[in-house]
């Protein structure tokens, strides 16, 4: 049995119906999935966590926050890791916290 993991991008404009993929290797099933908001990152991450995803990796775009929200929808159902660039050079070198704060956040304030 394989190890079944994801990586979540997230860029504007990045649609997780469309931008994804899956790559199989002997010892690897790894799903690949784009998402434009934080909140969009949450819901994926739940629906990877039920497809029997042990392990979710974020990419540099996730600044704290956003690893905070898409660790507390999963709920401990896998381990979430990040990619850390505080400020991304694909964001303008800004934090994803910046651009991509979830309506959680957002109402908050």
């Amino acid at each position: 049995m394989s190890l079944k993991a994801a990586f979540i991008f997230i860029a504007p404009e990045a649609d997780p119906k469309k931008h994804h993929a899956v790559v199989e290797t002997p010892v690897v099933t790894l799903t690949v999935v784009g998402v434009s908001t934080y909140d969009a990152a949450a819901d994926v991450a739940k629906k990877l966590v039920d497809e029997g995803n042990v392990a979710l990796e974020l990419c540099g775009g996730f600044g704290i926050e956003g690893t905070a929200a898409v660790k507390a929808a999963v709920k401990g159902g896998a381990a979430v890791g990040v990619v850390r660039f505080e400020n991304h050079p694909g964001l303008g070198f800004k934090s994803g916290d910046e651009i991509f704060q979830t309506a959680a956040l957002s109402k908050a304030d």
